[in-house]
């Protein structure tokens, strides 16, 4: 690629050993990032990073619990003291389990709530120091349509993505006068194995899809932000 619009900027993925994760770490380095790829699986890590050098790509390996706040700091704080600075924090790992309230232990409500909001306040709290330094910077929020729309057995999961809407918004208005951006990505169905119930086939977006939408708005003029993003199928099969 002979244009690399983020040659020599560092970008944290978490979550990023498959699906949407992966497709973004990837094209993030694509365009030039160094990308921290961060993930609970060493072995699925070693995976992605065996594919991506193959490429020529940088990037590094971090396994980490994003429910654990030391291993979040340590993510964290180990880029920036490796790197010397921290330009992009993509906020995917998320988890969902989809069960009525009455069946749903508070354990499973617990576990989707420490990563799909705790562990995104934990990163992006612990990115802000660097971004503020360097007045610059951009947060992505993975979340989905369940935080706009009701499902059906999704009442833990929606919660959390709805919150994760209201926590984003808030921040973006926080950080802006640091030149700091925070975009949130709302996905609807993606061909990925996140969910048993989700749609398959070539007319449903991909995790390419999303990531090309992260890049665009990562690489636009930094003088303009594109705070909320919804992706969904053109025309997905009924």
């Amino acid at each position: 690629m002979a244009d690399k619009r983020l040659g020599g900027q560092v970008a944290v993925v978490t979550g990023a050993s498959k699906g949407i994760g992966k497709a973004i770490a990837h094209a993030l380095a694509r365009e030039g990032a160094h990308v921290v790829l961060a993930a609970r699986s060493q072995k699925d890590l070693d995976a992605v990073v065996r594919e991506f050098t193959l490429e020529g790509l940088n990037v590094s390996p971090v396994p980490t619990d994003m429910s654990i706040p030391a291993q979040v700091s340590k993510l964290i704080g180990g880029t920036v003291e490796g790197f010397g600075r921290l330009d992009v924090l993509v906020n995917n790992a998320g988890i969902g389990i989809f069960k009525n309230v009455e069946e749903m232990s508070v354990e499973e409500f617990d576990a989707m709530w420490k990563v799909n909001l705790r562990g995104v306040f934990l990163a992006s709290k612990a990115a802000l120091p660097a971004m503020i330094k360097a007045n610059r910077g951009v947060i992505v929020n993975i979340a989905s349509l369940a935080g706009k729309n009701s499902i059906k057995g999704g009442a833990g999961y929606c919660a959390t993505k709805w919150a994760l809407r209201g926590f984003s918004s808030s921040l973006m208005l926080e950080v802006r006068e640091h030149n700091i951006r925070v975009v949130t990505v709302f996905p609807g169905s993606v061909e990925t194995n996140f969910s048993q119930h989700g749609k398959k086939g070539p007319s449903i977006t991909q995790p390419d899809d999303v990531a090309d939408v992260v890049v665009f708005a990562v690489t636009a003029p930094e003088r303009s932000m594109f705070s909320e993003i919804d992706v969904r199928p053109t025309n997905p099969p009924r």
